[in-house]
C-alpha cells in the first residue's frame, strides 16, 4: 500500500506498507491495527471511502470497481491519493 507525504506522520514514515489481505477493507483494517487512526483519515465514521480520498487498486479507482469489498492479491499495490483541489 502507497501512503501519500500527508499521512506518512500515521505511519512513522513510511512511504509503503506490505500487508496480507484479500479485500480493500480487509487491507486498511489490517493497517488501522499497525497504524491506529490512519483509517480515519480514509473512511468516514460510517467506514465509506471519505469523498476526497481516492483508493486505487492498481490503476482503477476502488469507486470504479467494488469499493471496499474489491479483492486483492498477491502484488497487487492499493494507493491512497488526497484529491487536490485550488485554482
Amino acid at each position: 500500500m502507497r501512503i501519500p507525504t500527508g499521512l506518512r506522520p500515521f505511519t512513522n514514515g513510511a512511504a509503503e506498507i506490505t500487508v496480507d489481505a484479500d479485500t480493500l477493507g480487509h487491507a486498511l483494517s489490517v493497517i488501522e491495527q499497525r497504524y491506529p487512526g490512519l483509517s480515519a483519515r480514509i473512511l468516514t465514521p460510517e467506514g465509506d471511502i471519505r469523498p476526497f480520498v481516492n483508493l486505487f487498486v492498481g490503476a482503477t479507482s476502488a469507486r470504479f470497481m467494488d469499493g471496499l469489498n474489491t479483492p486483492v492479491g498477491d502484488g497487487t499495490v492499493i494507493s491512497i491519493i488526497p484529491a487536490v483541489a485550488g485554482g
